[in-house]
């Protein structure tokens, strides 16, 4: 099957384009703040303070801005409708921190962009809850939401496999916010950033063959996707490095960290070699050897969603 076009909510720009890169840079950046203080060990209890100024020195390097008003600024457009897609799958522990996301959301409407064009939105409504969010489907402000049943039932072709998309991100949005976890996954190898595009379409059952090899990296070089992709953020303030993408405390671990990139590939290169490293250091056997290495990472980097290759990447720790 050829990827196809999507006339409908399309954006002004994809990842690639110079408006989005970081300034200066000729390798693909991938910013990482780490703060063993931002949670409390005792309570769980995030230092949001902390955690804005991680997220906020983050993005800064990532973008190449001067701050993190600036950084949406030029990624956003006063008009855009922005969709931040969460991943909840794996429920409390092990899915982005409700805080995090709407810190996002605090920038974007000081970046002028209208508090009701805001959508926190992921699968089902009833994940977004457990997982702590408050769901506001009509009311004012923010909206946040799952697509539950509510797809555009004409399928669609999108490279490798076909189905039908979301119709809010089919109808409505024009840019993203992917906001996602660093976990293992029992059968993609990892699900990071570029993995949580399996929960835009109604039938992502049918794509975890060969390891989801190329079925992620062509979903998320479908234009829908792409062209609207503004930035990549991924909560590792805990991650999981066996076990997933169910949420499996025993192989958990503090990392206090989070990642925030313009390139998904690169971001998805470092989170694969994160839990490589975790793996390592506990006596796991590698990805590789377990014939669960995440090849639709190379895939994706042969589409063109951006680089794979470790030596082309900067990890900068801010």
């Amino acid at each position: 099957m050829a990827v196809t076009g999507c006339a409908k909510g399309a954006a002004s720009a994809s990842p690639g384009d110079s408006s989005k890169r970081p300034k200066n840079s000729t390798k693909s950046i991938v910013a990482r703040a780490k703060r063993d203080d931002v949670k409390n060990v005792k309570t769980g209890a995030l230092d949001t303070a902390k955690l804005e100024s991680m997220l906020g020195a983050a993005i800064v390097r990532a973008t190449g801005e001067s701050t993190p008003l600036g950084s949406f600024q030029r990624l956003f457009r006063a008009s855009d409708v922005v969709g931040i897609k969460v991943g909840t799958l794996a429920g409390p522990g092990l899915s982005p921190h409700p805080e995090l996301v709407q810190q996002l959301v605090r920038w974007l409407i000081a970046a002028g962009v209208r508090d009701g064009n805001i959508v926190i939105w992921d699968r089902l409504d009833n994940e977004l809850e457990r997982a702590g969010y408050k769901l506001n489907r009509k009311g004012s402000g923010p909206r946040c939401l799952g697509t539950n049943q509510d797809y555009d039932w004409t399928p669609v072709e999108w490279g490798a496999g076909g189905s039908c998309f979301a119709s809010i991100l089919v109808n409505e949005l024009t840019a993203l916010i992917n906001v996602a976890v660093l976990k293992d996954h029992d059968l993609a190898g990892i699900s990071a950033g570029l993995k949580n595009w399996y929960g835009v379409i109604h039938n992502p059952n049918k794509y975890h063959d060969s390891g989801c090899d190329p079925y992620v990296a062509h979903l998320a070089a479908y234009p829908m996707i792409k062209d609207k992709l503004r930035l990549t953020v991924i909560d590792g303030l805990v991650a999981q490095c066996h076990g997933g993408p169910a949420r499996s405390p025993r192989w958990a671990w503090p990392l206090n960290s989070v990642m925030v990139s313009t390139d998904p590939v690169a971001l998805d290169s470092v989170a694969w070699k994160m839990i490589e490293d975790q793996r390592q250091k506990i006596g796991l056997k590698s990805l590789l050897a377990e014939e669960r290495e995440p090849k639709w990472i190379a895939s994706a980097a042969k589409a063109g969603l951006g680089e794979n290759r470790i030596d082309r990447i900067d990890l900068v720790d801010v």
